[in-house]
Parts: structure tokens; sequence; C-alpha cells
């Protein structure tokens, strides 16, 4: 009697300890998988589990340690490629958008983009939403308006609201209208300080006017890439400029007209985090500034990690990085998710924005001056569309890692083996794992459970159970 009772409870305990509840997406460079689904089993540790912490190519995944929670994954929604967007036919136009913006299964569950104030270097042109005859000025913005966005940008961007309505969306600038500039030129140049109060008010309307459009700008940094002044539109603002805009009339005319729009900082390179601390330390300043945003053309990842040592009670975000025509899909791939993704998620960063979203087959359209070789994570010609490195780049953490996902404490004892991990608002778990070595047997455990998958060589997995 006793041998039988122990004998069942020994059967149910064993069918008990293993179960399918994991799936793996994998992705590797030689382009032969893209998000491939794996169903793996998770078996539950007894509770007696000794330390396994220094076992051969184990994943140590701890919920416990809580950091930063994810507001979202995507790319720049640039004018140039809302206007290839909006050219296509109206089945493919949807299909696309849905595809991009939707949460089904096959679709990348886009949730945070990025949009330009005026023209960015990507648009076929350079604008902005006052422009004067020369020798005009407007210091009333009593000429501004959204015309050129009206053409393709807020119609793909309200499509867009319709298929996630929770998308989120950060605007920065390129350049103010040229009259507001000491070179009176849409490159380079400075602010000038009598145009201080017209330039927040700029941004104020900015705000309002796309929300009369039925769009929500949940955030906007005062200057992309404010060290850089050789690109078509452009703007050099010193970090001093900034706290000072900031403090004195940007901050003090959004909370004037009761907008709760965030004000982002820097929004250019980790080799120079300094820029965004000396903003943050003008305590008159920082009162205004919700965070701190940045790009890997230079620099290293762990520069966002200083800013958070610095200022902890400020968000980091991570706004755009490109993947250029000479580049190769592998070596992109890895080097994106390991640095971009991975990287400045483990420092931090409550988003992950790469650059644009579409560009044609000679990665047009842009600006005089602007981007040549900036490739789109799709590339639209006519009614065309194919998908590039970027899209699997993003892919990699939009489709599985949403909107609220809080990240969490993870440690590979394998050094080939980058990782980060999350807890999911369902209550789930997930990890990102990138292998840049050779084909690797991989055990993930959590403390509960364990979970044995298998890597190729190069390649990336997201992992969730």
């Amino acid at each position: 009697m006793n041998i039988k009772i122990t004998l069942i409870a020994f059967l149910t305990i064993t069918v008990s300890m293993v179960n399918a509840q994991a799936v793996q997406y994998t992705t590797t460079a030689d382009g032969k998988l893209k998000f491939k689904e794996t169903s793996l089993k998770t078996v539950v540790l007894p509770l007696n589990t000794t330390d396994i912490s220094n076992t051969s190519n184990t994943i140590l995944f701890n919920a416990n340690k809580k950091y930063q929670t994810m507001e979202g994954f995507g790319f720049a929604l640039t004018g140039g490629s809302a206007n290839l967007i909006d050219q296509l036919t109206v089945a493919k136009k949807n299909q696309l958008l849905n595809e991009i913006f939707g949460s089904g299964k096959n679709n990348l569950g886009v949730s945070y983009i990025r949009v330009s104030i005026g023209a960015s270097d990507l648009d076929a042109h350079v604008f902005s939403y006052d422009d004067l005859p020369a020798g005009q000025t407007d210091s009333l913005l009593k000429h501004f308006n959204l015309s050129e966005d009206t053409l393709h940008l807020i119609p793909i961007l309200k499509k867009a609201i319709t298929i996630n309505p929770r998308l989120k969306i950060i605007a920065s600038p390129w350049s103010p209208p040229i009259w507001m500039k000491t070179n009176g030129a849409s490159m380079g140049g400075l602010l000038l300080e009598k145009y201080y109060a017209s330039y927040a008010n700029y941004f104020v309307k900015y705000i309002q006017s796309m929300k009369q459009k039925g769009i929500n700008i949940n955030a906007i940094t005062l200057q992309n890439e404010p060290e850089h002044g050789g690109n078509n539109p452009s703007l050099l603002m010193d970090s001093n400029e900034q706290a000072n805009f900031l403090a004195k009339y940007v901050g003090p005319q959004l909370k004037a007209a009761h907008l709760n729009t965030e004000v982002i900082l820097f929004d250019h390179n980790a080799d120079h985090p300094n820029y965004p601390i000396a903003v943050l330390n003008n305590a008159a300043a920082k009162q205004y500034a919700a965070g701190s945003a940045f790009h890997l053309y230079l620099g290293n990842e762990a520069a966002l990690s200083q800013v958070h040592n610095a200022h902890p009670d400020k968000k980091l975000m991570f706004t755009e990085q490109w993947t250029g025509a000479k580049g190769e899909y592998g070596g992109d791939l890895m080097w994106h998710l390991e640095h971009i993704v991975l990287g400045t998620i483990n420092n931090w960063s409550t988003a992950v924005i790469e650059w644009n979203l579409a560009a044609d087959a000679k990665f047009n359209p842009h600006t005089p001056g602007g981007c040549t070789e900036c490739k789109g994570a799709f590339t639209i010609q006519g009614d065309s569309v194919s998908r590039n490195v970027s899209y699997n780049i993003i892919g990699q953490a939009s489709k599985y890692i949403p909107v609220g996902a809080i990240r969490v404490a993870v440690q590979s004892n394998n050094n080939a083996v980058k990782s980060t991990g999350f807890v999911l608002p369902n209550g789930k778990k997930a990890g990102i794992f990138v292998n840049t070595g050779g084909d690797t047997k991989l055990k993930l455990t959590d403390g509960k459970k364990q979970i044995n998958f298998d890597m190729p060589a190069q390649s990336a997995s997201t992992i969730v159970w």
C-alpha cells in the first residue's frame, strides 16, 4: 500500500517537473534564421537545489533584483519614410503599417517612434514651421503652421496610432527657422538669444498643433545632435545654452501651457556624458527635465550608467543609430544587438529607437547634404517592400518585450553570451541573449525552473516562459 502511494506520488512529481512552457525565438547572423520559433521544456527544480552559479554555460535570472521599466522599441518615422509609405497602394500601406505597429504574432509590435520637429536630413528638402522670405522675422510666430507635415507624416502617424493607441512619440528638432539663427542658414549656427522665448513658444505651438490633429507628443528633445553642426539641417547648442534655454524658457512655457510632454536632454553621442550631467547639475533646468537621450556613433554605452549614477532620479533613452549602405547584415545585426539593444538596456535605457524606418533603393529621400547612405528598416521602391537588418535588430526585442516590462538581473557565466532579462506585465519572464561565439548549449535558471536551450554560432535568441 505504502509502496503504491510512493510510486504514484513519484510519477506525479516526475510528470509535473517537465512542461513545454517556454518559447525561443532565434535570429542568426548568416541570415538563415529570422525569429525561428522553438518550444522548450521547463524543468521544475527541487526545493533543495544546490548553488549552480558556477555550472558551465549557465545563465542566472534573478527576478527579485529590478531596474528600469521599459517604455518601448522602434524607429524614426522620418518625413521621407512617411512619404514612401504613403505612396504605396492603400492595401499595401495598410498591410505594412499593421506589420509595423500591430501586436500579432507576425507583427513587429513597434511601441515608440521618433519624429522630427520640422525637417530632418531624411526629408526631401529643408523646412521649418515658420519659413519666411529672406530678411523677415516672426517673433510672435503668426505664420506658424504644420502644412509640410500634413502631406504625409501626420496621415501616417494617425493610421499608426489607430493600430496601436498606446504608441509613444518623441520629437526632435534638427534646426529652428533660419531667421532665429546666428548664421541665417539651415546648417550649423547658434540660436540667437533674442529668439529664445520665440523658439520655446515654437515647441509649445508644435505640441498643441499636433494634439489638435489627434497626435500626442510624449516627449521632445531640445536639439538633435547639438554638438554636430555639419548636417543639413542642424544647430549647435552647448550644455550651458541648453540649460539656460530649458530653465528660463522651454520649461516655464510648457508649464504655463499645462503641457505634460517630457523634455529629454542631449540627444547625441555617448562620448560626452558630461553634457547632460552638466545640464542636470543646474537645478533650475533639472526640474523641467525628464531624462537624457543618447546615440552611439562615438563613445561607449556604459556612459549611460555614468549619467544614471550622477542623477538616478532621471531616466535614460536611446534615440538613434543608423545601419548604412556599406554595412554587412551579420556584422550589423550582432553589433547592434550587443551594444544598442542589450548594451543600452543594461545601462538603464528605457527605450531603444533605431534610425530610419524606410528609404528607397538609392537611400532617398534626403536633403542636400543629408545622409546619402542611411538604410531603412524597409526598402520601398515603387510598390515593392523589402526588409533590412534593423527590422531584425528591433524585432528581436519589440516582438516579445512589451511596454511595462521591468528589467531584472541576469548573469551569464559564458563570456561569449551577452544577456538581459525582464519580468513582463502579464507575469511571465523573458530574456534576450546574444551569442558572439560558436554553437553553444546553455542552461537558463530562475531558481525555480531550468530551461535547456541551444544557440547557433553568431545568433540572438529571445526566450519567454
